[in-house]
């Protein structure tokens, strides 16, 4: 297993992060390379099945993978767990918000099962360095798109 986790800080209260880390269709508008394909159910409950293209040109078309997700944790504002069931990428993730002041903290964590057997695990040394470089660098992007939240939103 490949873990990741990477905090940031928001000057955004805990509801508000929450409501935006959570509206996923928006994700891409902070998430580098990242397009949400599709939501099943309302998305804001266990069992809602969401799938994003991660990589480089259109979804289905470009370079990239496709990540299947099923929420199997759903506890506002605090806690979202996520079980990816794709083909390349499986395993288990959370987003949660903690209260921090009149802001909140972000943390996005990552446990992977990583492809490719012996190879990926012996991998991972040399691919995790980008893999925190771009869950940062999207945090870092999101904790400036939530201070203006919820413009044009719709998460709930």
């Amino acid at each position: 297993m490949a873990e990741l986790t990477v905090r940031m800080d928001v000057e955004a209260p805990a509801a508000t992060a929450w409501a935006a880390l959570t509206d996923w269709g928006r994700q891409g508008e902070w998430m580098l390379g990242t397009t949400v394909w599709s939501v099943h159910g309302a998305g804001h409950e266990v069992g809602a099945e969401l799938e994003a293209f991660t990589g480089i040109g259109r979804a289905g078309r470009g370079l990239g993978f496709l990540d299947r997700m099923q929420v199997t944790s759903w506890d506002p504002p605090r806690q979202c767990d996520v079980l990816h069931h794709g083909r390349l990428i499986r395993g288990t993730g959370t987003f949660a918000v903690q209260e921090r002041g009149t802001g909140s903290t972000v943390i996005w964590s990552e446990d992977l099962d990583l492809p490719l057997g012996a190879l990926g695990r012996a991998g991972w040394p040399l691919v995790e360095p980008a893999a925190r470089w771009g869950v940062r660098r999207s945090l870092a992007r999101f904790a400036r798109w939530a201070r203006d939240y919820p413009a044009g939103s719709s998460a709930g």
